[in-house]
């Protein structure tokens, strides 16, 4: 393949990608030449021109390189609920990734395909972060994807509402009674929200675990023999609670919107709509390509943190491969997987090589993540490629600086979407009836999540 007409659309196709796309066929290119033909997951819809462009490029090396694959890029946005549909009805492409929250529950339903042998022969598997590789380990030991991406959370703040309400742009808050007080002048000074928070599709769940973690608590506790323990019912979250409370009905800057997930409220801020909100580390690439933020206005701090035993939630995604893959397929898979998302984590030449593909194409380069291996591995990553880091990491200083004095804390290993789900009821019920009963919420809610943990 040798342009972006190869990649395959779901859904409407946006002006920006059907300009590339204009006059080209999407059938099975290919076919029939004794190439192995390797459907990929590229971008969720919406992305813009330029990282289809990017992706052309990275695709036209790959394949120079390995002429025996055909390449076919898919669009693609996971989505826990409707992965059970694409996978019986076929549409699921052959190398996806999937958050770390998911892998579990997609490794219990045998819905991944076993590449220890891969990861051995590769070199990868004394390299990646135990943490990390935990999230892809199943009961057996064995390994069923590749971990590619890690991030912290981050607050993410709009650096011209900061200064239109008279607030530093360079010095985001550090404490939750500062988030509130600053949201309380955004608020006051521009009529925007000056912070909100995600509460839908099991992302109010994610964002209360985090801000949970973020004051020392936690909401769900593993125990020896496997099983786990839901810990909803603490004080660290009865606090995340009653901040959005206090921000919602005494201060009125959460603005008036309470349904929020993880693409509106990208939305919302990119629109310059929201003066604050928490959200994993890596968002800036998503919010400048799919959302058509504004560079400039963005700013990114890390999430205080307070209590006795506080940590920086983090999560991030593993490259996987498809369970009704043949083994022909799976082959290409591992290559693909290595040459487009791994090596250049350690290797020079296709860090560098990736970095000025993307910055080429005007494509995010050296957004702050947490490395899937070693700090020091990841640190000198950014040495090689820094002539094309072309994110504004002088606007991110905040986080970048300070990510590393806090804890990690994984997201909870159990259930985690179908308890993020029940939590998702009790943030939308503290942002829409004033007088809720915080209390009787959490005591309900833990209830609920051990009936989930113990089935």
């Amino acid at each position: 393949m040798r342009s972006p007409r190869k990649v395959l659309l779901t859904g409407t196709v946006l002006l920006a990608a059907a300009g590339l796309l204009a006059g080209c066929g999407t059938g099975q290119a290919g076919a029939g030449d004794g190439r192995v033909q390797l459907r990929v997951a590229t971008f969720p819809p919406g992305a813009d021109a330029a990282a289809y462009e990017a992706f052309a490029a990275q695709e036209e090396q790959f394949e120079k390189e390995h002429p025996d694959i055909d390449v076919i890029g898919v669009e693609y946005e996971w989505e826990g609920p409707t992965f059970a549909v694409q996978l019986a009805g076929g549409s699921l492409p052959d190398v996806f990734t999937v958050p770390f929250t998911d892998t579990k529950t997609l490794l219990e339903n045998g819905q991944l395909t076993d590449v220890t042998d891969a990861i051995e022969r590769l070199g990868y598997t004394d390299a990646f972060n135990d943490v990390i590789l935990d999230g892809v380990t199943g009961d057996d030991g064995h390994l069923y994807g590749f971990p590619r991406q890690a991030y912290a959370m981050g607050l993410h703040y709009n650096r011209e509402l900061f200064a239109e309400a008279g607030l530093d742009p360079d010095a985001p808050p550090t404490t939750w009674d500062e988030v509130r007080e600053y949201a309380k002048q955004i608020t006051e000074k521009t009529g925007k929200a000056g912070y909100a928070q995600m509460a839908a599709n099991n992302t109010g769940g994610w964002q209360l675990t985090a801000a949970t973690v973020a004051r020392g608590g936690r909401t769900q506790v593993d125990e020896a023999d496997g099983s786990a323990t839901s810990t909803i019912d603490n004080d660290a979250t009865k606090a995340a609670l009653q901040f959005l409370h206090d921000v919602r009905w005494t201060d009125g800057s959460f603005g008036a919107r309470f349904d929020l997930d993880w693409g509106t409220i990208n939305q919302e801020f990119a629109a310059g709509n929201l003066g604050m909100y928490t959200s994993g580390s890596d968002v800036y690439t998503a919010l400048v390509r799919d959302f058509g933020m504004a560079p400039e206005t963005y700013g990114l701090g890390v999430v205080p943190v307070e209590g006795d035993d506080p940590g920086t939630l983090g999560g991030g995604d593993v490259a996987v491969i498809s369970p009704t893959a043949d083994e022909t397929t799976v082959d290409a898979a591992v290559e693909w997987i290595d040459w487009y998302y791994m090596q250049k984590l350690l290797d020079e030449d296709a860090a560098v090589a990736d970095a000025k593909t993307l910055a080429d194409s005007g494509q995010a380069v050296g957004t702050p993540l947490l490395p899937v291996l070693s700090r020091e591995q990841y640190e000198e990553s950014l040495t090689w490629i820094e002539p094309y880091i072309n994110v504004p990491r002088d606007q991110m200083s905040a986080f970048i600086d300070d990510i590393w004095e806090q804890t990690p804390v994984g997201e909870p290993k159990k259930k985690t979407q179908e308890v993020y789900a029940l939590l998702d009821t009790v943030v939308q019920t503290v942002l829409t009836q004033q007088d809720a009963d915080i209390d009787a919420l959490l005591k309900n809610a833990q209830s609920d999540a051990q009936a989930l943990l113990d089935q």
